[in-house]
């Protein structure tokens, strides 16, 4: 009963994951404050070698409720028997990478509305290595508890910065020396495999119904698509990140 209390008395600035995956990223990172652990008695995550490794140093926060109290509090969601809520700050703020010569990646959001796409998107590129997300604070669906569980703990490991202008932020980064790859279908597009994605490089991709704003298109670079062959000829936003950043992941492997 008394999970049922504390859930009722959550503040806006605290969070919610739940799941195996997503609850040990949580509980092994040191970025964040843990506010409450509950596990399901006999339940996949209190035997899971992740999951108990990480509980050992959060033993005063940790709540163990048997299969029916926790069933009954948790029903609508597939928890695999563990729910963590923490608090602190989901973004970071954008470095300069001025002095910095490395392969360095980027990944520019432009209006993703839907929070399933945005987490998938940052577990993909935290899976293909980027070093960064940037969205706006304006014209994104924003980092809620929803974009946190889809993404799978992935927010823990990839920066995610939040600015207010994505074409000035753009603008500093080319003087950073990035340059800017705009995931566009047009008659300049060039095919993903045509694009050199080494070196410091800022791929800007925006949302499956307005695409990229002008200012941000015309800030760019390059621009480049996706050949398809189906009828549909249309990829869900989450899919086209994934297929250019896993090309970029091909080219850094073949240097």
């Amino acid at each position: 009963m008394h999970s049922i209390i504390i859930f009722n008395l959550m503040r806006k600035d605290h969070h919610t994951i739940f799941g195996i995956n997503g609850c040990a990223a949580i509980l092994q990172s040191k970025k964040y404050k843990i506010i409450e652990i509950i596990i399901q008695s006999g339940s996949p995550a209190e035997k899971d070698g992740k999951i108990t490794h990480a509980l050992g140093y959060h033993g005063g926060h940790i709540k163990v409720l048997s299969s029916s109290q926790f069933k009954s509090n948790f029903h609508q969601w597939r928890t695999q028997g563990i729910v963590v809520r923490f608090s602190g700050r989901i973004d970071c703020d954008l470095p300069s990478y001025k002095n910095q010569t490395d392969n360095i990646g980027l990944l520019m959001l432009d209006g993703i509305e839907d929070p399933q796409n945005l987490g998938q998107i940052i577990r993909t590129s935290e899976c293909a290595g980027i070093d960064g997300i940037i969205i706006s604070k304006h014209s994104n669906c924003g980092i809620t508890d929803t974009v946190l569980q889809v993404s799978q703990g992935a927010f823990t490991q990839v920066p995610i910065h939040i600015v207010s202008n994505l074409n000035q932020t753009a603008t500093q980064l080319k003087k950073e020396d990035f340059w800017i790859t705009a995931v566009e279908n047009g008659i300049q597009s060039k095919n993903w495999y045509e694009i050199d994605f080494k070196g410091k490089m800022l791929i800007i991709v925006g949302s499956e119904g307005r695409g990229i704003k002008k200012l941000n298109l015309e800030n760019s670079d390059f621009q480049t698509t996706i050949p398809m062959q189906g009828e549909i000829n249309s990829l869900n936003v989450s899919a086209a990140v994934s297929a250019i950043l896993f090309e970029r992941l091909r080219q850094l492997s073949i240097e």
